[in-house]
């Protein structure tokens, strides 16, 4: 299929989801696949706002490309901040990194830093747009174009699912389309500083995340189905000190992980 037509479903997808789901939101990381997105709202749909989640830890490149976007685009970016509270508990029983420590506590920081704020975003909202494609982990490999998020309560939507890294940065240069500059140090997949690297040539795209873990955990529980009724936990123990945290977790609903 020619990036011309991949373009048109697309535009298509985007229509349904703004007509049949209203309001409607994008969850934008600022990464390659989310810069297109954000390029064919802004030209097609710019009745679906935009948002993005500033974890506290991400690399400068990405805060200068969240400004470029407000200026190169007429459509703002709202930005979501992790719960202070839920970060000062999780740092003071875990330190500033320790989610190097296990996958528990990784998972942990990533609830606090990306799913809480998530969830606030999506709050009342009818359907959400995201950037995943079908072949960027194996964890991603089962994706569907539009399916029912249960976890958060409103449709999901994955309108680059069948595109290929090819597809995307063909489209940024033919559109002149800002993108993190961190793609250009062969960073093919972004996310916090501390847990992003670089990768060789012939690496999975996304070897770079999380790179200390089995690939099949690499997910931050943005984008995963939950199994009801088996504690995940967020990576803080039970204490008098934390209980704020584990309250809030439970309310939320936050289970173990299962591949997407």
């Amino acid at each position: 299929m020619s990036l011309e037509l991949k373009i048109e479903q697309v535009i298509d997808v985007l229509a349904q989801a703004a007509r049949e789901y209203a309001p409607v939101v994008f969850a934008n990381s600022l990464g390659a696949e989310d810069m297109v997105l954000t390029d064919l709202i802004a030209k097609h749909q710019p009745d679906i706002a935009i948002f993005s989640l500033d974890t506290g830890r991400l690399p400068q490149e990405t805060y200068d490309l969240m400004q470029e976007v407000r200026r190169y685009y007429a459509i703002p970016l709202a930005v979501y901040f992790p719960d202070r509270k839920l970060t000062e508990d999780y740092v003071a029983q875990h330190g500033i990194n320790g989610f190097y420590d296990s996958v528990e506590q990784r998972k942990g920081c990533c609830f606090v830093r990306k799913v809480e704020p998530l969830r606030r975003a999506l709050n009342g909202k009818g359907a959400w747009i995201t950037g995943m494609r079908r072949d960027q982990a194996v964890t991603r490999g089962t994706l569907e174009l539009s399916s029912f998020d249960a976890d958060n309560g409103l449709q999901k939507f994955n309108p680059l699912l069948e595109w290929s890294n090819k597809d995307v940065w063909a489209y940024i240069r033919q559109h002149d389309v800002p993108y993190n500059k961190l793609h250009d140090q062969f960073y093919p997949s972004l996310g916090c500083a501390p847990c992003t690297r670089s990768v060789t040539p012939g690496e999975d795209i996304r070897a770079g995340r999380w790179w200390w873990e089995d690939p099949a955990n690499k997910e931050c529980g943005l984008h995963v189905t939950h199994k009801p009724q088996v504690a995940h936990g967020t990576g803080v123990q039970p204490a008098p000190l934390h209980g704020r945290i584990i309250g809030i977790a439970a309310q939320a609903g936050t289970k173990q992980e299962v591949a997407a």
